[in-house]
């Protein structure tokens, strides 16, 4: 295991100073698909439906190479998965960042690389982590084990054959309430692929930690829901409601809940399209307000990363699968949010920024990992 000390809480104080003061623009863009554009200065939302108890974000690690996937080890740290790099990174409770391993076969290029991560709902006693990544023919999913003295070994592949392209990988991967690892991928550039069932594009596909559909999936396969552009957030409700994030293309980003079989309608639909079989979204943006990547839910709330619109979402959960009026935080401040994963005590979030993957504006701390307290 290497542990190199990439940054640590020695300039943490300096960087915060930096990025209370700086506001970190975006470039012209075009559809929304991790591509960056002009962010309006609106919060949006009205007053009152939510944001009142987000504190501001304190600056936790700095230096971080393309931060995608993120997730939190029972000791409070938190494990991240560098796009480009093709490494994962612990970001200690003091800041320390240090490499715990590398995912072989990771092929970067475009919006493909090392992306999703998520640690084993077991852990240490299963003591694994899981990864999403791009290779050089797919996109696919694999276990490594973890020690925190080693570091990563052991790597298995459990699902390849994900299509893969230059864009539309999807990426993210969870575990649900049930056990069950998730997965969001896209339609990579193809999307015929998105209403086919047998492929594994443009899909959130569900599967156990060895790799194969569970077994009640509505489609016999690993295919849980279908017809979906490109997801790359997933997060459930205190009652395991299933939330996911959807890149539009030139209208319409969605936020769905989730139904076991459901067609979400991509090609045929963007946005809200009704009738004819298709899951209409709970929240549609414009695309140049989300981009929508991570997901999570806390404090009664989704959140929501948006890279193109350089803000985090808070999306108000009635408790009955239903949403109030989103507001949005820290617009422009930070520049592109990808990632946003819950604290250990649920009482804080961890929000990243992604403004080094070749789309962004990047500053000289950049990129950073924020923790952002609520209540």
């Amino acid at each position: 295991m290497r542990s190199t000390v990439r940054t640590g809480a020695a300039g943490r104080a300096a960087a915060a100073a930096a990025a209370a003061a700086l506001t970190a623009a975006c470039g012209a863009g075009g559809t929304s698909g991790d591509t960056a554009g002009g962010a309006d200065p609106g919060a949006g939302g009205a007053p009152g439906t939510a944001g009142a108890a987000v504190g501001e974000p304190r600056v936790h690690a700095t230096g971080l190479e393309v931060p995608w996937g993120a997730a939190v080890l029972p000791d409070g740290s938190v494990l991240v998965a560098e796009r480009d790099s093709g490494e994962v990174v612990r970001v200690a409770e003091d800041g320390t960042v240090a490499t715990v391993g590398s995912v072989d076969g990771v092929s970067p290029g475009g919006e493909g690389g090392l992306l999703g991560l998520a640690v084993d709902p077991a852990f240490p006693n299963e003591p694994y982590v899981y990864v999403y990544f791009t290779s050089s023919s797919d996109n696919r999913i694999a276990r490594l084990e973890y020690d925190p003295q080693e570091g990563l070994t052991g790597q298995e592949t459990l699902l390849d054959g994900i299509p893969a392209a230059g864009n539309h990988n999807g990426g993210r991967i969870a575990f649900g309430p049930d056990g069950f690892l998730y997965a969001g991928t896209g339609d990579a550039g193809d999307p015929s692929l998105s209403q086919d069932r047998d492929s594994l594009g443009g899909k959130i596909l569900r599967i156990t930690t060895e790799g194969e559909p569970a077994e009640d999936n509505p489609f016999g396969n690993a295919t849980y829901s279908y017809g979906h552009r490109n997801v790359q957030g997933l997060a459930w409700d205190e009652e395991g409601r299933l939330y996911a994030t959807e890149f539009g293309q030139d209208e319409w980003d969605e936020v769905n809940l989730i139904e076991p079989g459901g067609n979400y309608g991509w090609p045929e639909v963007e946005g809200e399209g009704g009738g004819d079989g298709f899951v209409d979204p709970l929240v549609t943006w414009t695309t140049d307000e989300a981009s929508p990547s991570g997901a999570a839910v806390a404090g009664g709330s989704l959140w929501v990363a948006s890279l193109r619109g350089a803000r985090l979402w808070e999306v108000p959960l009635t408790g009955d699968g239903g949403v109030g009026e989103p507001t949005a935080h820290f617009t422009g401040e930070y520049g592109r949010l990808r990632t946003v994963v819950v604290t250990s005590e649920g009482d804080a979030l961890w929000l990243s920024t992604s403004n080094r993957d070749g789309r962004g504006d990047p500053v000289e701390e950049d990129d950073r990992l924020f923790l952002v307290p609520l209540g």
